[in-house]
């Protein structure tokens, strides 16, 4: 979970915006102008801030500068601007990220993920255990109730990313960027590596155990009850 503070002064995009990050359990503040973004990152710790460009009190780009003076809190730029002198001039100004409107909260979710990532150095957790199934990702070892799973790379991948995540549904599209490094791509390729996944944890789509699917959004990891 990531404490987010989402800047947008268009309240159906905040709201939007709000709704998805609320979804994918991260804790969000919510505010419409960059003075109102600098007092929030002044008195709150935030491990992301999403900060759209079209304020009404000051243009993104200044308000990015000012947080900058007062933060290092990682930034994604929300845009409608598709110039891309223009982004190069925001990253080059401490931007860690954009995404160009109209996005999907998806495709936000992996920029997120991917942010949070480098910001907190790469700091995953070697060992992840939940249930009757432990993932050692320095070893790239599984093990279900004692048992070594025989994973090929990717499926390897999948488990122990679903598995860092484990209780949160994860959508589709962040899954295809950050196990397979692609922004789109076949729903298929994933579907045919879950099915993998299933028969070596010994479960099948129909009665699950870990490996969940919540038909049109995403996957989600969770031990047996």
């Amino acid at each position: 979970m990531a404490q987010v503070l989402v800047v947008e002064d268009d309240q159906f995009v905040r709201s939007a915006l709000i709704r998805y990050l609320t979804s994918s359990s991260h804790a969000v503040r919510s505010v419409g102008t960059a003075l109102e973004a600098l007092r929030e990152v002044a008195q709150y710790s935030f491990d992301v801030v999403i900060l759209d460009l079209g304020l009404p009190d000051l243009d993104g780009s200044e308000a990015l500068k000012m947080l900058r003076g007062i933060s290092d809190v990682p930034v994604i730029i929300a845009t409608a601007r598709d110039d891309e002198a223009e982004v190069v001039r925001l990253l080059n100004a401490g931007a860690d990220d954009y995404v160009t409107k109209p996005f999907s909260g998806e495709h936000l979710g992996a920029r997120l993920s991917a942010v949070l990532r480098r910001a907190r150095g790469g700091s995953t957790p070697e060992v992840f255990s939940t249930g009757g199934l432990r993932i050692d990702t320095r070893r790239r070892e599984a093990h279900l109730d004692g048992r070594e799973l025989e994973l090929t790379r990717r499926e390897f991948d999948l488990l122990a990313f679903l598995a860092a995540r484990a209780g949160r549904v994860v959508p589709r599209r962040e899954i295809l960027a950050e196990v397979w490094g692609q922004a789109y791509g076949d729903d298929q390729t994933i579907d045919v590596h879950l099915s993998w996944l299933r028969r070596k944890l010994g479960e099948k789509a129909r009665e699950p155990r870990y490996l969940h699917t919540v038909r049109g959004v995403g996957v989600k990891l969770e031990p047996p009850a």
